[in-house]
């Protein structure tokens, strides 16, 4: 189905010059992203996209795909602390907030920070880890902050989690349940690069010869003055009724003429309404646009949805997933 590109209302000349001039630093830091990691362009995109609107993601992907890589190398371009968290069985709460430790000499307990307090946190096969350490994890990521004993220590700003899970082996995990999912902004799916691209993998990484460490070139200041900016695009209200009607149609989707009911057990949360109308409007953003338009949300819908929406067990005999069932809806959903 086609739609226009086209604004729905003229932006301010003052608007977009505010998104031109907060804007600068995409297309450098996409530059220097791209002599470290070949390929991978959505990726960096969905990543960039949930650290200005303050958003966090679940990374679906087999192991050997650069996801490390990828964070560690934003964080250093933004000059924000990194920390690599590795999700195991055994693990408690404390190994991630961090614990109250005696200290002899004062006769008294001190707090020791745990890993989670960085800027830049990859939560590592995240669902290896018990119910308890995922929900630890997870209130941080909602709250902003961790209480150790009766003190509450707030988190750095930005904080931003990339959690992995590995669609393959299943044995030994503890899968996520809806309401944990649901406080992901996007759950984005990476596969194995192409042929060329993983030629310029050999060309970059098949050799003993070191790398040279990234340098910082954007401030968390820029990144603050984006979010500014974001908050402020033009989001029509045709756009606004599409962005809702997307999410109903996961509920209801008789009501909007999309015969699939009988497949979804679960629709998308009012958080979903939320998070695709800010993913809609960064994305708007990176592109260097002052409004938004219907292809901006169709373009971060399937990452905002997919992880949101639960198929019935008739769907499931059918070999139907979430991701068709949102690409369904995504066709047949009339387009403003």
């Amino acid at each position: 189905m086609t739609h226009s590109t086209e604004p729905p209302a003229s932006p301010s000349p003052d608007a977009e010059i505010a998104v031109r001039e907060a804007s600068a630093w995409i297309h450098p830091l996409r530059t220097d992203i791209s002599r470290y990691l070949i390929g991978q362009t959505d990726l960096v995109d969905r990543l960039l996209i949930s650290l200005i609107v303050k958003g966090h993601i679940l990374l679906e992907g087999v192991p050997g795909l650069a996801k490390t890589l990828a964070l560690k190398t934003l964080a250093t371009l933004v000059n924000a602390k990194f920390n690599r968290i590795q999700f195991t069985p055994d693990m408690l709460p404390a190994d991630i907030i961090g614990t109250q430790i005696y200290d002899p000499r004062e006769a008294d307990f001190r707090v020791k920070h745990g890993p989670v307090f960085a800027n830049f946190i990859l939560a590592d096969e995240i669902n290896r880890a018990p119910a308890k350490v995922q929900s630890a994890l997870l209130e941080a990521m909602q709250e902003k902050q961790v209480t150790i004993g009766e003190q509450s220590f707030p988190l750095p700003s930005p904080f931003f989690v990339l959690a992995t899970q590995n669609p393959l082996e299943q044995e030994g995990t503890y899968p996520l349940p809806e309401a944990q999912l649901d406080r992901f902004m996007m759950k984005v799916l990476i596969d194995y690069p192409t042929e060329d691209e993983e030629i310029q993998v050999l060309n970059l990484a098949g050799t003993t010869d070191e790398m040279p460490e990234p340098k910082p070139i954007v401030s968390l200041e820029a990144i603050q003055q984006a979010r500014s900016v974001v908050n402020s695009l033009y989001l029509d209200e045709k756009v606004k009724r599409y962005i809702v009607q997307l999410v109903h149609t996961t509920r209801r989707p008789d009501d909007f003429g999309v015969h699939i009911a009988p497949l979804i057990r679960v629709g998308a949360s009012p958080r979903a309404t939320i998070n695709l109308a800010l993913a809609s409007r960064a994305h708007a953003f990176l592109n260097g646009r002052a409004y938004v338009t219907p292809h901006d949300v169709k373009s971060v819908a399937p990452d905002v949805l997919r992880h949101r929406v639960t198929v019935t067990y008739e769907a499931e005999a059918e070999g139907l997933d979430s991701e068709q069932i949102i690409t369904r809806i995504l066709d047949e959903l009339p387009v403003p």
